[in-house]
């Protein structure tokens, strides 16, 4: 609506643009938020990798055994490999969309308080149009991000 009146009165508008991406990669805020994060889950990964390094040992030893193996014996090792990695896989597949989910959720926080910070730095600094996530090129003046991360950090 504000580039239209521009439009309108004969001016050509002010244009901001805001690198999301820079958002969520260069502001303390998330980078904090990635710290947190990464210590939630450290637990949790930790559990995976032992449970994988597990799986392997039992792997190598099944494939070194397995020629010296009786029918039975073979068949018992190889459904409890099977059953080890199906294991590993549902752990890994859960562990990855549950941090996946996670990392949405801040974003989203990190966007919303973007947001209000961008229309702020708009309404300040008398900008028309902001365009907030991808931009192929933009003139020098016209990049915003470092001011909301600034804001963000403060």
């Amino acid at each position: 609506m504000l580039a239209t009146k521009a439009c309108a009165q004969g001016g050509p508008g002010r244009v901001g643009f805001v690198a999301t991406e820079r958002l969520y990669a260069d502001s303390k805020l998330a980078k904090s938020i990635e710290a947190r994060i990464t210590a939630d889950f450290a637990k949790r990964d930790k559990s995976n990798q032992e449970l994988f390094a597990r799986l392997k040992r039992l792997s190598e030893k099944f494939d070194s055994d397995t020629e010296a193996l009786g029918e039975a014996e073979r068949t018992r090792r190889a459904r409890e490999v099977l059953d080890l990695d199906k294991e590993v896989q549902r752990k890994q597949t859960g562990f990855r969309d549950d941090l996946e989910h996670r990392k949405d959720e801040e974003r989203a926080l990190i966007a919303q308080k973007a947001a209000a910070l961008i229309g702020k730095v708009a309404e300040q600094e008398k900008i028309d149009i902001v365009l907030f996530r991808d931009v192929l090129w933009t003139r020098p003046g016209v990049d915003i991000t470092d001011k909301i991360i600034r804001l963000l950090d403060q």
